[in-house]
């Protein structure tokens, strides 16, 4: 087998198209989605096993565990997806993948996607130059999802090629006699060559050239049949690197799923080899361990003949050569059922045994990935879903508390702006904040949506005139929080152009932005503290408020005054009081939003007489 430099290139920038189709893929989905397809996977996956029954359809339907959870993962990096219910969907995605397994048995063959990439990216590049940003969108998910099973495809094509090379594995042999140990020894060769030529099936077809060559009996197949299980789960960790917290613990969960169901099948190995041996045999398929006997007893009795039949092909010229060959394809049917049986009831019962632990499972992944840091950037609502609305009134509460959710979120996004300030422009340290600050904003949008849904759906229901009116001042609350998080971006934006124009902040002109970030940020804490307790507000909270926003105004005011003066004096260049007022408004109008929210909250919710 001849693997050369460019081969491994080639395979190094596979997998880079593969997580370039992953992000775009999320970005798009997140752009697109709204609340129609949260609604709809909400519906599919609203309890454990219509979750489990969604991930067994849809690996049926495109024949790949791999490409069904990479697609669970990028839709909890967008947000669409719980933890939990993604959870639900991989295990269902882990039986799925048996189906794959009866058709490489019973037809040969396998459905290749990635032929449709060509034709979807095609369709999708006269979306991207739609003037309707939904149908743009439309297109970037589309050749995202082009992009990614593209990826897988060269993958498979650039790795070496093991499945055209069997005889790399002649060695193994020696290795067949070590009781126990050969299994694990074997379960270890099937992890990692799955996890190299990136597919379960083709190490399902391996295993049975290496069984028709009597280089392993049938229970080692098995052992390859079950790390094969655990390798597959290296395409959505791959997947994860791109995304974010929550797509990192969902391809964990993945991981962990067949970890635990491989420990609890390694215990009873033996016995569940001869299960799935036993129940080949009764459906009348023969018994599949046969096959290495006959094989290694034609190699030990009359070497030459042995070698004359496996390189041999039907229809052979040779009548002695013809009988083995003949009765080795009825061994191999046997080999391929029983492989089968034994895979699918391993997947079987690890969905029964697993299924019951999904909430475990979810704080496991959470244990072993910890969030970075407070709120990291991730998109989940804590206090509503997507599901059925039991009583209006009552649900009116839940979403006054993902309100204070949300605020706190975008307050945070304050402080992001204020170390964008300080930090180094045009360093890697500045790019990651300026992305983190946009995902943010990003996610900032999209909770608004999620919220004004909601409140939208809770509207629909019987309401007292109360809970009316309590609807409509949310609503405008919700706007105003969402345009302080733009505001903090804008911030970004700021520094931004700053950079272009190649301007220089002085110490001075450092000093005031902070004292005006600290004013800010002083309206800000009060606001969440009016927000964490809507109904009992005091009027001293309205009224320090008030007072926060009256030394915004008159900051902003002083320091528009000293501008025009430090520019004649020449402390700073006039480019860089431009640059520096542009803070400044942007501040102050995100104090303007601040007291937008109070004035609401005061109207709405704080009875008059305190």
């Amino acid at each position: 087998m001849n693997y050369s430099f460019l081969d491994f290139l080639c395979l190094i920038g596979a997998v880079g198209l593969f997580l370039y189709g992953m992000k775009v893929m999320s970005e798009g989905l997140q752009k697109v989605a709204g609340d129609r397809l949260r609604n709809i996977l909400g519906a599919m996956t609203r309890n454990r096993f219509l979750g489990t029954l969604t991930g067994f359809s849809i690996t049926a339907l495109i024949q790949s565990s791999s490409a069904s959870t990479v697609m669970v993962v990028s839709f909890v990096n967008a947000g669409l997806m719980t933890l939990g219910q993604s959870m639900a969907v991989i295990m269902g995605a882990n039986v799925g993948t048996t189906f794959t397994a009866w058709i490489v048995t019973l037809l040969g063959f396998k459905v290749d996607i990635s032929i449709f990439a060509l034709p979807l990216i095609g369709l999708a590049i006269p979306m991207l130059f739609s003037s309707k940003g939904r149908t743009k969108s439309i297109g970037e998910f589309v050749i995202g999802f082009a992009f990614l099973f593209m990826g897988l495809s060269l993958i498979s094509k650039y790795v070496p090629d093991l499945q055209q090379n069997p005889e790399i594995f002649a060695f193994l042999q020696k290795y067949t006699s070590l009781g126990y140990g050969s299994v694990v020894i074997f379960l270890m060769v099937g992890l990692i060559v799955t996890m190299v030529i990136q597919s379960s099936s083709a190490t399902f077809a391996l295993v049975l050239i290496m069984c028709c060559k009597g280089w392993v009996p049938f229970d080692l197949a098995c052992a390859l049949i079950l790390g094969s299980n655990i390798g597959t789960t290296i395409t959505p960790l791959i997947a994860s690197m791109s995304g974010n917290v929550a797509a990192k613990r969902t391809a964990m969960g993945h991981l962990l799923f067949n970890v635990l169901g491989t420990v609890w099948c390694m215990a009873i190995f033996y016995w569940f080899c001869s299960l799935a041996s036993w129940f080949t045999n009764e459906i009348g398929q023969g018994n599949p361990t046969e096959l290495f006997t006959y094989t290694t007893n034609l190699q030990a009795e009359n070497p030459e003949l042995y070698n004359r039949v496996i390189n041999a092909s039907l229809p052979s010229t040779d009548p002695e050569v013809t009988g083995h060959l003949t009765k080795i394809k009825v061994l191999e049917g046997s080999v391929a059922f029983g492989l089968s049986i034994f895979h699918t009831f391993f997947n079987l019962i690890n969905l029964a045994i697993m299924i019951w632990m999904t909430n475990l499972y979810v704080r496991i992944v959470k244990w072993v990935i910890p969030t970075k840091r407070k709120g990291d950037d991730e998109f989940a609502l804590k206090f509503i879903s997507s599901g059925i609305l039991s009583a209006s009134e009552l649900n009116i509460t839940q979403a006054e508390k993902e309100i204070n959710v949300y605020a706190e979120r975008v307050s945070r996004m304050l402080a992001m702006a204020q170390d964008l300030v300080h930090t180094k422009i045009d360093s890697d340290e500045f790019n990651k904040l300026y992305s983190r600050l946009e995902k943010y904003e990003d996610i900032a949008d999209r909770m608004e949506l999620e919220i004004a849904n909601y409140l939208n759906r809770c509207a629909e229901g019987r309401l007292s005139n109360e809970g009316k009116r309590r609807i409509s001042a949310m609503l405008a609350i919700i706007s105003e929080i969402e345009s302080v998080a733009d505001c903090c971006t804008g911030c970004g934006r700021i520094l931004q152009r700053k950079l272009q124009s190649n301007v220089h902040f002085t110490e001075e002109i450092y000093d005031n932005v902070d004292l005006m970030f600290d004013y800010v940020s002083r309206a800000m804490k009060n606001m969440l503290l009016l927000l964490k307790n809507l109904e009992n507000n005091s009027q001293q909270d309205i009224i320090e408020s008030y007072n926060c926003e009256r030394e915004i105004n008159n900051m902003r005011n002083s320091l528009r005054a000293t501008n025009i003066e430090c520019i004649n004096k020449h402390h700073y260049e006039y480019q860089a009081g431009i640059f520096y007022m542009d803070l400044v408004s942007d501040l102050e109008k995100t104090g303007d939003y601040i007291i937008n929210v109070v004035d609401t909250i005061r109207d709405s919710f704080v009875d008059p007489v305190d």
